[in-house]
């Protein structure tokens, strides 16, 4: 049924013609029987100037209105009384009903001016039309009824019409939300890979540190203690292809100006996170570490994404899990990837909660991006939340 009030919305003239139909299909038995003396060819052509505008009422709606208008002119010419007593005269038809649906549709879809405009001409012609077919009292009632049904459609129109008007601006304002929300998730992508960038330039400036310093050590070194000079001339190689490598990832980061920021504190890594989950539990979220396979030798900026994943997982779960909940945490590394799920058992964090913030989730995502991985988070099969990330070190 949804599907087909949408359908309609977006098709105006085809719910107009359903009304155009309905009209004609009871105006039809009325033309049939003929009764009036007016001719069956006028009743026709007059009805169908009558009803058929109705159709692109909502399309072009004063177009529609005054070709409505033109067919009551009409009506009102052609429908004349026959003069003889016995044959009575035909002063009212169903399809007059077109004139107050013109009514409403100007009230509606076009303006109040227009409609006023629109209802004088209506209240020239209801008049012309009352004093010409009734005599006495009976025009004054037939004014009077006349009018209620005018009236009637103009409050109609204004109804619809605010009604019309409050969704427009109800989807103006969620249009205008979700372009601020997408605004939103591009400032903290941005803000996120900013400090990605600067964790990073402090891990490549710490390489060309230990490179310049084992340098320095093997150029005293390389007469008195030939071996201990060639040791640290290996360190600076191996230094240096892992400061190419984290300088790599650098590069395809977007990078702020860090000139604000002062006395940073050594960056943590893989073998910091065994730290991390003691803090949790002091807390009081009991927390479950698993690690598998060697962690220390870990390139240092996948050590440090991989602790900074973990920090913003259990973060997640202190502040959404509930009372009560327990975290889980799982590393593996093999020779190709390292594999990192965090799970707890809570209430999970709620569709609210996501959708007024969620920049942890984005924040933990660039993290896996940047070392060309994949990270996944939702409500975990047994209920709570679960995140899992595969960051590859086939790149380091």
């Amino acid at each position: 049924m949804r599907r087909l009030s949408l359908w309609f919305k977006a098709h105006p003239m085809a719910g107009d013609a359903h009304i155009a139909v309905a009209i004609a299909l009871f105006e039809l038995p009325l033309i049939a029987s003929n009764w009036s003396g007016t001719a069956t060819w006028v009743l026709l052509v007059v009805g169908f100037a009558l009803i058929a505008p109705l159709v692109i009422r909502r399309r072009h709606p004063e177009l529609s209105a005054y070709l409505v208008l033109m067919a009551g002119v009409a009506q009102l010419v052609t429908h004349g009384p026959s003069g003889d007593p016995e044959i009575p005269d035909l002063r009212l038809r169903l399809a007059d009903i077109a004139l107050g649906i013109a009514l409403y549709t100007l009230v509606a879809y076009v303006g109040r001016r227009q409609a006023a405009l629109y209802a004088v001409w209506l209240a020239i012609g209801t008049v012309t039309w009352a004093l010409w077919r009734f005599d006495g009292a009976d025009s004054v009632i037939m004014i009077v009824f006349v009018s209620i049904v005018f009236a009637l459609s103009w409050v109609l129109g204004e109804f619809v019409g605010a009604r019309r008007a409050y969704n427009s601006e109800v989807e103006r304002r969620l249009a205008l939300l979700e372009t601020e929300r997408d605004h939103q998730a591009k400032l903290a992508v941005g803000e996120e890979r900013a400090r990605i960038a600067r964790e990073l330039h402090d891990v490549v400036a710490h390489a060309v540190s230990v490179m310049v310093v084992q340098s320095e050590g093997a150029a005293y070194a390389v007469r008195s203690d030939p071996d201990l000079a060639e040791q640290a001339i290996r360190t600076v190689a191996q230094t240096g292809r892992d400061a190419l490598t984290e300088m790599r990832r650098l590069l395809g980061v977007l990078r702020s100006d860090p000139a604000a920021e002062t006395g940073r504190a050594p960056q943590p890594g893989a073998q910091s996170i065994s730290e991390l989950a003691e803090r949790v539990r002091a807390v009081g979220v009991p927390v479950v570490l698993e690690l598998t396979g060697e962690l220390d030798d870990l390139p240092a900026g996948v050590g440090l994404g991989l602790y900074r994943i973990v920090q913003e997982a259990l973060t997640n779960t202190i502040k959404h899990a509930g009372p009560g909940a327990s975290a889980s945490v799982k590393v593996k590394r093999t020779a190709e990837q390292v594999e990192l799920e965090i799970s707890d058992r809570g209430r999970g964090a709620r569709r609210g909660d996501l959708a007024s913030g969620g920049n942890g989730l984005i924040g933990m995502r660039e993290r896996a991006n940047v070392f060309g991985g994949t990270l996944t988070a939702g409500p975990g099969p047994t209920g709570g939340w679960r995140v899992h990330a595969v960051l590859p070190l086939s790149a380091a």
